[in-house]
């Protein structure tokens, strides 16, 4: 895979602008991408938490999916019109309430109208995932 087209600064300015319903806050941030992989956090709040005080599914479901958008925009550079056309999750264990949900995404296949890749979902510190994803976008002719 090729080099980043954008950088962490252009992916946040093009969400900004392009996407500000979902990254309009300061709960998720970009701490990398480089075209091939990214990491993001989302700060814990107790709005993710579903009754019996875990992380909510939806709340994971979001992040795995805005972490493979910015991983796949990283590679292909502005491209607003990508979009999921799959995206399967496991959930492995519980989220932990009071720790940040960290997002590893990486692309494992960059063609012409198709992109997939994983999202491994961690709660705060621990190395053990709390969920895995792998999802497939749509790439628009450009």
């Amino acid at each position: 895979m090729a080099l980043a087209k954008m950088s962490v600064a252009e992916v946040e300015q093009f969400l900004r602008v392009e996407f500000p319903q979902a990254f309009s806050g300061d709960d998720i941030t970009i701490e990398s991408a480089d075209g091939q992989t990214c990491l993001l956090r989302q700060r814990y709040s107790e709005r993710m938490l579903r009754p019996g005080g875990t992380v909510s599914g939806p709340t994971l479901m979001a992040l795995a999916d805005f972490a493979m958008y910015v991983v796949l925009l990283s590679a292909i550079g502005p491209v607003g019109l990508a979009v999921t056309t799959n995206l399967n999750i496991n959930f492995l264990r519980k989220g932990q309430p009071g720790q940040d949900v960290l997002a590893e995404a990486r692309l494992l296949k960059l063609g012409k109208r198709l992109a997939v890749g994983e999202v491994k979902l961690l709660s705060g510190s621990s190395p053990d995932p709390i969920a895995h994803v792998t999802s497939t976008y749509s790439i628009p002719n450009v």
